[in-house]
């Protein structure tokens, strides 16, 4: 990817699709050759584990030692997640820099596209599950149908988001639109800043 111009939020969003497919049959997709979808599947990795993690600490049968065990995992799998989504921005930033871009005179964009990959990622989850509910055995009824509704919402959300980012992506090559890299900063797991941490030492 850097000192290369090209880009396809579809090409990311099927890459996400594809692999939450393969990863809930336990096997791993190929890795992409190109270091910035290499970067896109790392950071869906994260959120992959992040939802799962996740559900075990809503299972009902699930004992107090679980939950603070799933708590700390989840801490680190969302240090992940933001983590790898700011690295997109940074591969594109790197391959936008031998071009004299983005323009700093062109219009701000409020969300930078590792932000948006990051929420990509999280519909293809959302997706993938909302049509297990739709072929789940035994299900009550109308649930099916329900799930069908909701499915064809969250795929208009996820093709809005497509076009936006590809836009997004065209407007910054063109020099008309801009992005930052929108460093989260967290603070929780940072011994230094939380002091529920630093508090707690001798």
């Amino acid at each position: 990817m850097p000192g290369e111009l090209h880009f396809s939020a579809r090409d990311a969003a099927s890459l996400q699709d594809r692999a939450t497919s393969e990863w809930h049959r336990e096997v791993e997709p190929d890795p992409p050759a190109d270091p910035f979808l290499s970067t896109v599947l790392a950071q869906h990795r994260a959120n992959f584990d992040l939802w799962h993690t996740e559900d075990r600490a809503r299972a009902p049968q699930a004992k107090d030692a679980d939950i603070v065990e799933v708590k700390r995992a989840i801490d680190r799998y969302n240090q992940l997640r933001n983590d790898l989504a700011e690295r997109c921005d940074a591969l594109l930033f790197e391959s936008l820099s031998t071009h004299d871009l983005p323009n700093p005179a062109a219009e701000l964009n409020s969300e930078s596209p590792g932000l948006i990959i990051d929420r990509l990622s999280i519909l293809a989850l959302k997706i993938f599950h909302t049509q297990e509910e739709i072929d789940r055995p035994n299900a009550p009824a109308g649930h099916a149908d329900r799930n069908r509704q909701r499915l064809a919402l969250l795929e208009e959300q996820r093709n809005d988001l497509v076009l936006c980012l590809d836009r997004l992506w065209k407007q910054t090559l063109a020099g008309t639109r801009r992005f930052k890299i929108y460093r989260q900063l967290k603070m929780y797991n940072d011994p230094t800043l939380n002091p529920a941490i630093y508090a707690a030492k001798p």
